[in-house]
């Protein structure tokens, strides 16, 4: 292993995905809550529900950071890893990607900006219509993301011209079933992975009798309502997937002839990826059984007063984010391995897409970024808890307290 560098190559960019897919899943996930959260909060001028956006805005913000950072980590290494994919279809692949740049690296993060030191210097209205756009371009943000991933699974919409893709088809690109298909699964997982987030945290501070504001009560139930409408269409997205699992593409033939296809193909039947691809398909089914066993159960206790009070029943789902995450990780997993061998289905091998490094450079490059990386996913993952655990008086967008001499720090809305 240690001496094959496209072996290291791809499990550096495998380990580097994971790490920003689970950051990037959270921030979809919870996005939507706050918004509606602040929305009702606006309208009611709720001070209960401000403080609620307070507390999961500070968890938002800490993960959306290290989302930012390894986002640009993964394209740095789709530039240096794998230039055989910039070469041959850097007209095509990477146009969405460069879109995703734009709207992610300037437009949300400007606007989120502007809603962190927006507190009590804007109107409530534009404050929220701030985070209404950050919600926004979030999701166009995995939507463009997906556009190019979709590209790799069924490459649509170009034509080859002196061995390098031109698109010809914007609309075949954008409308690819690989990528809708795709986005419609990553936004209802996020979802249920947001709110088992929610459900974690709250059921941690209920076990403990910690609820002034009423914030983990209504969000113990928000979970319940989620994770309960969320898991048929987790399933269902997922599993319309498969339809294009083994599928030639329609461009098939315009780089290697159907007899090249299937001898590259048969070289690489079976083996490791085989192995960790049916892992990956395993975990997945396994933690939607009990997704969709959850959220029944939730609603069932909830006229009993069991999703507000009953510590036997709280304490288990402070530990039911890690099955979202590990399905989630299994379903990419499962995904990136069912295409192999190729990096781009029928056009460009995994090899061929790799940059020409040598053992030696391939296992540095790999040693520190996966230090690297695991320093600050566990920093990170540090962070969300600790302020999760110090509840809405701890977090990072927590309102300013009076100074010690008793004069206000600043005006602040009333709600």
């Amino acid at each position: 292993m240690l001496e094959d560098p496209l072996l290291l190559a791809r499990l550096q960019f495998a380990l580097t995905a994971a790490t920003h897919y689970m950051f990037v899943a959270l921030t979809l996930g919870l996005a939507p809550y706050i918004l509606v959260t602040q929305l009702t909060a606006v309208l009611r001028d709720d001070r209960a529900r401000m403080t609620a956006v307070r507390f999961w805005g500070g968890l938002y913000l800490v993960n959306y950071g290290m989302g930012v950072l390894s986002g640009l980590v993964m394209e740095l290494q789709l530039g240096l890893n794998w230039s055989g994919i910039q070469e041959m279809f850097g007209y095509t692949f990477a146009a969405p990607i460069a879109l995703e740049t734009m709207t992610a690296f300037f437009v949300e993060s400007t606007f989120l900006g502007l809603w962190i030191f927006g507190w009590d210097r804007m109107g409530r209205w534009a404050h929220l219509a701030c985070f209404a756009v950050v919600t926004a371009t979030a999701y166009v943000s995995a939507w463009w993301v997906l556009v190019s991933n979709g590209f790799l699974r069924n490459p649509v919409g170009f034509e080859m011209v002196d061995g390098v893709a031109h698109m010809t088809d914007p609309a075949a690109l954008l409308t690819n079933p690989a990528s809708a298909l795709a986005f419609g699964h990553i936004v209802t997982s996020a979802l249920l992975l947001g709110a088992l987030v929610v459900a974690a945290v709250s059921a941690y501070h209920l076990v403990r009798r910690k609820d002034d504001h009423g914030i983990f009560r209504r969000g113990v139930r928000y979970a319940a309502i989620t994770v309960t409408l969320m898991a048929l269409p987790v399933a269902t997205f997922g599993g319309l997937q498969f339809g294009i699992v083994g599928e030639a593409p329609p461009t098939s033939g315009l780089t290697y002839s159907p007899g090249e296809i299937e001898a590259i193909e048969a070289a690489h039947e079976g083996g490791t990826a085989s192995a960790v691809g049916l892992f990956g398909e395993v975990t997945m089914v396994l933690s939607w059984l009990v997704f969709a066993l959850l959220g029944p159960v939730m609603l069932l206790v909830w006229p009993f007063g069991g999703l507000d009070r009953w510590r036997w029943f709280l304490a288990p789902l402070t530990v039911t984010p890690f099955l979202p995450y590990a399905a989630s990780v299994g379903g990419w997993v499962f995904r990136e391995t069912n295409r192999q061998p190729w990096a781009v289905v029928h056009h460009l091998t995994t090899a061929d897409a790799m940059t020409p490094l040598s053992p030696g450079m391939a296992l540095l490059s790999f040693s520190l970024f996966t230090a690297a990386f695991a320093v600050l996913a566990s920093v990170t993952c540090w962070l969300l808890a600790r302020y999760a655990r110090r509840g809405p008086e701890g977090g990072p967008l927590a309102a300013r307290r009076e100074a010690e001499h008793g004069e206000p720090a600043a005006p602040v809305h009333s709600f």
